[in-house]
């Protein structure tokens, strides 16, 4: 079951469009139907994919007889108006009903599926029935070449399979030679499939590669291990396999999305706050113990602002729930994840995981959270969130911070960002001393400053200064001839270590 908002955002992806939409878009959405009569009457469902309709009127008219809310119809040119309670949604001419219908029996029918974590479809055994078909190993990539599936047949396999498969995506310089030869703008050009001849530097016995497409959009790449080009029977076996593989990969992306969707709800809930937090992160599959959250924020030069924050989504959300180490939501312009346990180092390994995916062409900056149980997550989150605004006063590459150890900064970082808001001093003795320095180019505030953190020693101060301990006593004396300075005084003391300490980074 999917509501009516969701189907309709994925869709949009596949370049489905929502062209009349008379019911709310809360509708829940739990079954697909063709038109079609079964014992003389007309089938129902939630949703009519309206094969063979003429004309919108036509495909509302077959949707009110299946009792549908949704009817998703081939570009009918205009849709008009009408009282019928039914939501058209258009599909363009480039995608197929074939896809069309894979991903939206996928979204309405595996829901219930998704949330419970099990998959939609079975790849590996698609890659083995293809493997038997042509005669050679197979594996099936996505669009970035990362490793989805792969056959148990090791037909004509080599090195370079063997490195693929153990590394779960084509090492760098394969990918390097198949860009250089034209074989990766081949796949994203063509439906044709493309021969790699033998290249023994690389560990490679030779490949047929053939796109997996659904309408214009690339989904990925089925590759055989072959010393020869694929002919005949075996060479239609691999480009119907990548039809089919394509269907597979829809459902596949359209489980994965809804996964997503479960998971940051959840998340979210968490992270809000709610009564029955125990129960939410028992259902993300997370064990019982601390949680650590991190927070972060990514850009990419020249790139639409999230586009960066997408990637490190994906890259978070990839694989299933077993295999990865958190749970992730998107919330606004940043990405937190629940990372369980209260190793502040596997907290940053994983940012450094994230920040592959933006790097080099961008920049990533995090923040993590004292650990805490899952009812203390509301705060977790804001810590986490101070965390990752310290960060974005440093430079990206520096470690992220973690609240247990960089609390005393991030008060800093307060005061601070209070004293920049306009709510700093404009006059007293350390506003006096530091136009003092800038009209007679003297160093009381650096004085008062060193003096403070050696705990009033003038030795002590000195060698911060580089200078003689005398020296800090007549600058020190000097000061409180030019200013209302009373270093006797603790609170007066700690009253200028905090106004330095928030104006001086």
């Amino acid at each position: 079951m999917v509501r009516l908002d969701r189907l309709v955002n994925v869709l949009g992806g596949y370049g489905l469009r929502l062209a009349r939409c008379p019911i709310p878009r809360s509708t829940e959405l739990g079954s697909v139907v063709l038109r079609e009569e079964v014992g003389g009457q007309a089938a129902v469902g939630d949703v009519l994919l309206a094969i063979g309709a003429g004309s919108a009127e036509q495909a509302v008219r077959w949707a009110v007889a299946a009792r549908a809310s949704v009817v998703l119809v081939r570009d009918p040119g205009t849709v008009p108006d009408g009282d019928e309670p039914v939501a058209v949604v258009v599909v363009d001419p480039a995608v197929s009903w074939s896809a069309v219908a894979a991903v939206v029996y996928g979204l309405v029918l595996e829901g219930r599926e998704t949330e419970s974590g099990r998959g939609p479809t079975d790849l590996f055994a698609l890659a083995d029935s293809l493997a038997e078909a042509v005669g050679g190993a197979v594996t099936i990539e996505d669009r970035l070449s990362r490793v989805l599936a792969y056959s148990l047949l090791q037909r004509h396999a080599d090195r370079a399979r063997a490195e693929t498969i153990l590394g779960r995506q084509a090492p760098e310089p394969l990918l390097a030679s198949f860009a250089a030869n034209g074989v990766l703008a081949h796949l994203g050009s063509s439906d044709e499939p493309v021969f790699v001849p033998a290249d023994p530097g690389h560990g490679l016995n030779g490949r047929m590669a053939v796109a997996v497409r659904a309408g214009r959009e690339l989904l990925g790449s089925v590759w055989v291990a072959c010393p020869e080009p694929l002919d005949g029977a075996r060479r239609t076996a691999l480009t119907d396999g990548a039809r089919t593989a394509a269907l597979h990969l829809l459902r596949s992306r359209a489980s994965a999305d809804l996964e997503r969707q479960v998971e940051t709800d959840l998340v979210l809930r968490l992270l809000e706050g709610t009564a029955d937090a125990a129960v939410v992160a028992s259902r993300l599959g997370l064990p019982p113990g601390p949680v650590r959250v991190v927070a972060v924020r990514a850009g990419l030069a020249g790139q639409e602002r999230h586009a960066a924050l997408l990637l490190a989504f994906d890259r978070a959300t990839t694989g299933f729930g077993w295999s990865r180490p958190g749970r992730s939501a998107l919330a606004a312009d940043s990405l937190y994840t629940l990372l369980p346990g209260d190793d502040v180092a596997a907290a940053r390994t994983f940012v450094a995981s994230l920040r592959t995916a933006v790097e080099p062409r961008g920049t990533l900056r995090a923040g993590i959270s004292a650990p805490a149980e899952a009812g203390d997550l509301p705060a977790a989150r804001r810590e986490a969130d101070e965390c990752l605004a310290l960060h974005e006063t440093r430079p990206a590459d520096l470690v992220p911070p973690a609240y247990e150890e960089s609390w005393d900064d991030i008060l800093l970082q307060r005061l601070r960002t209070a004293a920049h808001s306009g709510r700093a001093p404009a006059r007293g003795p350390v506003a006096e001393l530091r136009r003092h320095d800038t009209e007679h180019g003297t160093r009381y505030v650096a004085t008062l400053t060193a003096w403070l953190h050696a705990q009033g020693d003038p030795a002590a101060a000195g060698k911060r200064l580089g200078v003689h301990e005398n020296t800090v006593r007549y600058r020190l004396r000097k000061m409180t001839e030019l200013t209302t300075l009373d270093l006797r005084d603790g609170s007066k003391r700690l009253a200028l270590t905090i106004e330095l300490a928030a104006l001086d980074a």
